[in-house]
């Protein structure tokens, strides 16, 4: 074989194995806690209604204000779902139909602040909210390991607390390496990602993907993809420079008026229903990254486990549940990239 056949075979070999080595798309849904154990009735919905093959599940835990270090997790007083028990049970369920499993603990503080804005006072109390945190993250990085989760999420939305704190979260990392052998990603709000430092040390840059794409009313299809345009090259950049694939950790949009404009809302003074709305702007944001070879998928938000009861076609939140947009959403999922 000559040397100029002998190249010519190897690149084929090399793009054959590439092609049958595809990562299987993450076609996932934000599975919400509830105060009860879930069985079949709960779970398969999943797949037959959005064909989904993953699911985030969400275990909890509590800060009293924006200036106080401790966490109360895995207590009584939570819901079944949001505790350590409640979370393998979950995601036990969930395994029955084959579906992966993302851990995505959380945290809520009280009156819906957002995480991003918490913020100490003083050296002791970055130091205990350090302490706590390590106790409530590595409880569920342990859960991740014993059930072999695919994915384990080290946080969600906590600019402020990484920005002051970086070492902190370079030494967490480690600890986390230590217990959990899966894939470690870290869900940035989407006007965060650009700062977060340590992408490096993940497998997946994490975004919860709320980016403006539109100022209509009712935004179109087309409208939605000419807003992503000043954001991809922003996304693609990111993964390209530090070798990661991207994960939207959180994706989706109210079916509601303007649903393209700030789509992180949830303001009770957002009351007109549009679901046309809410399927324009999925079917962008699925025409727009789903084929990319440096996407790896995302997480629907969100998914209630009482199907029959959830979302409808007067209802106005992010659920796409009962609503047309599911169509769009199993058909995208459906798809082979």
């Amino acid at each position: 074989m000559t040397r100029a056949k002998l190249l010519i075979f190897l690149c084929f070999a090399i793009g054959l194995s590439s092609c049958t080595s595809q990562v299987e798309k993450i076609n996932g849904v934000s599975f919400v806690a509830y105060g009860s154990p879930v069985d079949s009735t709960h779970t398969t919905p999943v797949v037959t209604q959005v064909n989904a093959n993953y699911a985030t599940v969400m275990p909890f835990g509590f800060i009293r204000d924006l200036a106080n270090p401790e966490i109360h997790h895995n207590t009584e007083r939570q819901w079944f779902g949001e505790t350590r028990a409640g979370t393998k049970q979950y995601a036990e369920e969930l395994r029955k139909l084959n579906i992966k499993i993302m851990i995505k603990p959380q945290i809520w503080i009280r009156r819906g602040e957002f995480t991003g804005f918490l913020n100490m006072e003083s050296e002791a109390d970055w130091l205990k909210l350090e302490e706590e945190y390590d106790e409530f993250i590595l409880e569920y990085a342990d859960l991740a390991e014993e059930i072999d989760a695919e994915i384990f999420c080290i946080g969600t939305e906590l600019e402020n607390f990484i920005d002051k704190r970086p070492e902190y979260w370079n030494s967490l990392i480690k600890k986390i390496r230590a217990i959990y052998k899966g894939k470690l990603t870290y869900a940035s709000n989407w006007d965060e990602f650009k700062r977060t430092p340590f992408w490096s040390q993940l497998d997946f840059i994490g975004i919860d993907a709320y980016f403006p794409v539109s100022d209509e009313q009712t935004p179109s299809f087309e409208k939605c993809m000419e807003g992503w345009k000043r954001h991809v090259p922003v996304i693609q950049g990111l993964s390209e420079s530090v070798q990661k694939p991207i994960l939207f950790t959180e994706y989706g949009y109210r079916s509601v008026d303007y649903t393209g404009k700030e789509p992180w809302k949830y303001d009770r003074d957002m009351t007109e229903v549009n679901l046309q709305a809410q399927v324009n702007a999925s079917k962008a944001l699925y025409e727009t990254f789903w084929d990319k070879d440096w996407f790896a998928g995302g997480f629907i938000w969100k998914w209630f486990i009482n199907y029959e009861k959830a979302g409808g076609p007067e209802n106005n939140q992010f659920t796409p549940q009962n609503k047309p947009v599911e169509e769009t959403i199993k058909y995208y999922y459906s798809l082979k990239h």
